[in-house]
């Protein structure tokens, strides 16, 4: 999922609960950059959500290839919630129900 500000920051995350223990962020941009990454987004079928508070939180305290800090669980969780629910997904039996 990428995560905007909804023009000038981007950050896309990825979860799969059954090889991560929190989701990861995997790029993140600025400006030119967060316009491409929601271009290649859509050419992927990647859900983009609009976020602005998170989506700054995320740019500017996470690095590439970080997992999210847990401050930061909650909104990401939700923001995944909503997009695997549209997508008809769901999360696993055993990591639904942990923590």
């Amino acid at each position: 999922v990428v995560v905007t500000n909804p023009t000038h920051f981007a950050v896309a995350l990825k979860y799969e609960p059954e090889e991560m223990s929190a989701p990861m962020l995997v790029a993140k941009g600025a400006d030119l950059i967060a316009l491409k990454i929601r271009e290649v987004a859509e050419e992927n079928d990647i859900a983009i959500v609009e976020n602005p508070p998170l989506a700054r939180a995320l740019f500017s305290s996470v690095d590439l290839d970080e997992e999210v800090p847990q401050e930061h669980y909650q909104a990401v969780a939700e923001i995944i919630s909503y997009v695997w629910n549209i997508e008809g997904r769901s999360m696993p039996k055993e990591t639904a129900s942990a923590g």
